[in-house]
């Protein structure tokens, strides 16, 4: 189901797995959007991913722009548009940093 690129990225550093699934408390504005108190990276990325398809709110014209409605907007940073390639790292902000 993984990419290539993910899998080779994820067998080379195990750690970094670990950081996609472990659960973590989530911060209020991301728990009232997600649902629930803990989730892990991927689980609230996967959630975000069906909220955009479920509610159509992907560019018709360019799949790779997602116009944000009032609840999305809510989780990142007011943006009324965001690119499909900056979606993870708006999520990411909102998880505790590990410390290395």
């Amino acid at each position: 189901m993984l990419p290539q690129r993910m899998k080779a990225a994820i067998a080379g550093n195990p750690k970094k797995l670990a950081n996609l699934v472990d659960l973590v408390n989530l911060p209020s504005t991301l728990r009232e959007f997600v649902g629930q108190s803990q989730t892990s990276h991927l689980g609230c990325f996967i959630r975000v991913w069906s909220y955009i398809k479920m509610n159509n709110l992907q560019d018709p014209d360019n799949k790779n722009i997602v116009h944000c409605d009032e609840k999305l907007r809510s989780i990142l940073l007011g943006k009324d548009k965001v690119d499909l390639a900056e979606l993870p790292a708006l999520i990411k902000l909102h998880f505790p940093k590990h410390p290395k």
